[in-house]
């Protein structure tokens, strides 16, 4: 018909149910089961001691993430969807 737009739609890929993601996290491997990690999960693989005093800050940067932006920092409100080879930088700083 004339003066119809084509009208473009995203695929989207369903992630299967016991799917798992082999990410990296300060050069260690892990395997998780979620498409989309948030900051404190990663700042817990990260640092499993717990320690998050009110002096700690943590800092999470990523890249080759599966989502858009594909690198940049995570904040504390925000799920990066991840695929197999995404790295994340997680640094722990005392703020005194």
């Amino acid at each position: 018909m004339p003066g119809t737009a084509k009208v473009k739609t995203k695929v989207k890929t369903k992630v299967k149910k016991n799917q798992t993601f082999d990410i990296i996290i300060n050069g260690t491997p892990y395997r998780v089961r979620k498409e989309r990690i948030s900051f404190d999960e990663i700042v817990d693989l990260a640092y499993p001691d717990g320690n998050r005093g009110a002096l700690i800050k943590f800092t999470v940067n990523f890249y080759k993430g599966a989502g858009r932006p594909v690198e940049g920092k995570v904040t504390k409100r925000r799920k990066i969807k991840i695929k197999d080879g995404t790295v994340f930088n997680v640094t722990r700083t005392d703020r005194s």
